[in-house]
């Protein structure tokens, strides 16, 4: 930057390259000049000049551009001063700097080692899912081997809670407007809870709310609910005979001759459904959920373990379809769904998430795209006994944070308008009809699905169901008595007593059979063990699902 003394000077344009000069034909005169210039003798060396004296230390300024003849002259004068003192050095100082430079510069190449051979290995991609799968199978064998010499159940000390015989039934039945709002159309699928906020959401470590919450107090529930320790002590009695006959591979079998502790002591089998491993072995886990029993709790968690995991499994093989990959239908995909969605909303263990949600992908497939139900085979027209399996699958799976797509929900509640009669009161099969049984499964649906409890044409079926009260055929029963409890109230009360007696007084109570039913109920298809099923849950009702309509306890919470 020029000082305020100096003159400023204008940047000069840059110089083009000059192109190197040819060099000029030696002539005659030049060579004469040249060696009048430097006289020598043949054969000796001329000495060299000796070295010009060091300039003085000069400052690091820019020297000053020298006019281009200047140059020029400088050029014809001859080589310069560093060419000059090159050719003075030694030969041997020449060389040894030559090599001292080439040793550096090979020192300062550094060579890459060889890469090291790794073998390759062709991996096919999965799911991160299903690698954890692959950890469930091998934290929970599928097999259990059991010795059909002992009797597993032997030393399990079975304990329930204290129980107090004819207490007042305590009813909440004078809340008329409530409706379960957490079964409503919007709240389906909406939401996946943290795995930290499982259980408190749905209340299965025991809270006041959720679904699930009163199988920690079983034994009070059952005590303030119209049960007691007579029905208590059935419910355990039903369960150790579940467990005497699971098979050796964890499931459980209709078949009880296949049954290696059975082998037939029991009579009637399970007929045609002998091959159904997979409706025999979700029905048979339902009672122990239902008692607040998991592979996590209670008296039986190495049993339920290995059940859980032969269900588990079953999902897995058949990619959802655990129907299929263990001989059952509709039916047995329906009850798979509720089982491994239960196991997993109760335990929180996030093994049983993959095959769960692969059941209910399963199901949300297999409806029939028109008329909203579902049948035998996938997508075909809808029956009610098979519709209320799979919406109480899919609200199972809701209840525990599992996707359900809302647009399955709204064409399922076309198909219920399709087949009901009254207004709604009453359900047919696959069309508009009055059955019991249907009606029953219909109407459940509905009250999951968002129907008030002062709905007029719940409270027709109600009464309907009412006037035929509790009976053999296990299969209405079953729902009709969750609706009942539901319900709350006189109508609960008048059916309760009924219900109780039938099961109570029904129950074997000796030989191998003991704990078990099936003599002198309807519909022996898939035999004692559905029926013992069943039977067991119908006891548990008193806290296996709270009461929808009780001030909204199962809902508040379930539906942030």
């Amino acid at each position: 930057m020029p000082t305020a003394n100096e003159p400023e000077k204008k940047p000069q344009p840059a110089k083009p390259v000059a192109k190197p000069a040819a060099a000029k034909p030696a002539t005659a005169t030049t060579v004469a000049n040249a060696s009048a210039a430097t006289p020598t003798k043949p054969g000796v060396a001329a000495k060299p000049a000796p070295p010009k004296p060091a300039s003085k230390a000069v400052p690091l300024t820019k020297p000053a551009q020298r006019p281009a003849a200047e140059e020029a002259d400088d050029e014809e004068q001859g080589p310069s001063l560093g060419s000059s003192l090159l050719k003075q050095t030694p030969a041997w100082a020449v060389s040894m700097l030559v090599h001292i430079v080439a040793i550096l510069a090979m020192a300062l190449i550094v060579s890459e080692p060889p890469k090291k051979e790794v073998g390759v290995s062709i991996v096919s991609s999965t799911a991160e899912d299903e690698e954890n799968f692959e950890e469930f199978e091998e934290e929970m064998p599928e097999e259990t081997p059991v010795d059909p010499s002992t009797d597993p159940v032997a030393d399990v000390a079975v304990t329930t809670d204290v129980v107090v015989e004819n207490v007042q039934v305590v009813s909440d039945a004078s809340d008329v407007d409530a409706a379960p709002l957490a079964v409503e159309l919007s709240e389906f699928g909406d939401i996946t809870a943290p795995a930290s906020d499982m259980l408190s959401t749905i209340g299965a470590v025991g809270g006041t709310g959720g679904g699930y919450g009163g199988r920690k107090n079983a034994g009070r529930l059952a005590a303030t609910g119209g049960g007691g320790a007579d029905t208590e002590s059935a419910v355990d009695k039903a369960l150790k005979w579940l467990i005497a006959h699971q098979m050796p591979d964890g499931g459980w079998s209709f078949d009880l001759q296949a049954c290696p502790s059975c082998q037939g002591k029991c009579t009637l089998s399970g007929g045609g459904h002998d091959k159904d491993r997979c409706a025999g072995t979700a029905m048979a886990l339902l009672p122990f959920f239902g008692r607040g029993y998991t592979h996590k709790e209670g008296p039986y968690k190495p049993q339920l373990e290995a059940g859980i995991a032969f269900l588990a499994a079953l999902a897995m093989k058949g990619e959802g379809n655990a129907a299929k990959a263990g001989g059952g239908g509709a039916y047995s995909q329906g009850l798979a769904g509720i089982a491994l969605s239960e196991a997993y909303a109760m335990t929180q263990d996030n093994r049983l998430q993959m095959p769960a949600q692969y059941v209910l992908n399963c199901i949300m497939d297999w409806q029939d795209p028109v008329g909203g139900g579902w049948n035998y085979s996938p997508k075909g027209a809808g029956d009610t006994s098979i519709v209320g399996w799979q919406l109480m699958a899919l609200k199972s799976g809701n209840m525990a944070y599992l996707e359900v797509n809302p647009a399955t929900i709204k064409k399922a509640i076309g198909f219920l308008d399709s087949v009901e009669d009254d207004s709604g009161a009453c359900y047919g099969y696959r069309g508009p009809g009055r059955g019991a049984g249907t009606t029953a499964v219909g109407l459940l649906c509905r009250m999951y699905l968002g129907w008030k409890k002062d709905h007029p044409a719940l409270q027709r079926g109600v009464e309907f169901m009412a006037k035929q009260g509790p009976n053999t055929n296990l299969y209405y029963s079953y729902y009709a008595t969750q609706i009942m409890h539901h319900m709350e109230g006189e109508v609960w009360q008048a059916w309760n007593t009924k219900m109780k007696k039938m099961l109570l007084e029904s129950q074997a109570t000796e030989g191998h059979e003991a704990g078990s039913w099936a003599k002198g109920f309807s519909g022996h298809g898939p035999g004692r063990l559905y029926h013992t099923c069943l039977a067991t849950m119908m006891l548990e009702v008193y806290y296996r699902h709270l009461p929808i309509y009780r001030g909204q306890a199962t809902d508040d919470e379930f539906k942030e």
